[in-house]
């Protein structure tokens, strides 16, 4: 028997991180470093993906993530997420450090998983440390449009990892994206209710951007 469908009203998401790749996570600290003036704070392992990370707080309930696949760990059963596994993504973080995608935070993840219309895949219970959350992990690990659909997310303590960070007056100003097809990128945000968080331009090829206040001042990632 199937699931009743129960989403009333659109989706209610918030930015919950940004999430820039790198080969190494020293290498993916010392970019962000370079260009926010913040050192990031590490974070932990994801035993599951076979990753770790190290976070910059971005105000309350927001934070950029460094990840990189962790040397240490076993090779995991399924793709990494956020196509770390990908050899296209590979080559990419060969070249260096990259911005490339963006996580919403939602207090009913099945419902917008199921409302956006986009293939986000499996809703998956993850760990680190003392959090726990679900995600949205397609079974290949890709990132769908690219990057520019966010991944869902729905924390399932009460503490939030950004509650942790030191506030060292980073903050989001805006996101931008780009995409060669970007009519059914700007429709799914459209189901997501982010039209006015992310607004997705013509371009050659898939791109996120972000812009960040930061110590240094205004900083495009």
């Amino acid at each position: 028997m199937s699931a009743v469908f129960r989403h009333r009203g659109p989706p209610d998401l918030a930015l919950d991180h940004l999430v820039v790749a790198a080969q190494s996570l020293e290498t993916g600290v010392s970019w962000v470093e370079e260009r926010v003036g913040v050192r990031a704070t590490p974070g932990g392992k994801h035993v599951a993906m076979g990753t770790h990370n190290a976070l910059v707080g971005l105000g309350p309930r927001c934070y950029l993530e460094v990840i990189a696949v962790d040397p240490s760990a076993a090779a995991p059963a399924r793709p990494r997420w956020f196509d770390l596994d990908e050899p296209r993504m590979r080559a990419r973080l060969a070249e260096g450090p990259a911005l490339i995608h963006f996580v919403e935070r939602t207090r009913h993840i099945d419902d917008d998983a199921q409302a956006c219309g986009a293939d986000l895949g499996e809703i998956l219970t993850m760990q680190r440390g003392e959090f726990t959350w679900r995600i949205t992990v397609p079974p290949d690990g890709h990132l769908e449009a690219r990057g520019l659909v966010p991944t869902l997310i729905q924390w399932s303590t009460p503490e939030h990892p950004a509650d942790r960070l030191p506030d060292r007056g980073v903050r989001v100003v805006a996101l931008a994206g780009e995409h060669p097809d970007p009519a059914p990128v700007r429709a799914t945000l459209a189901k997501l209710g982010l039209s006015d968080a992310l607004k997705v331009t013509y371009g050659q090829s898939p791109r996120l951007a972000a812009m960040l206040r930061t110590p240094r001042g205004v900083v495009t990632l």
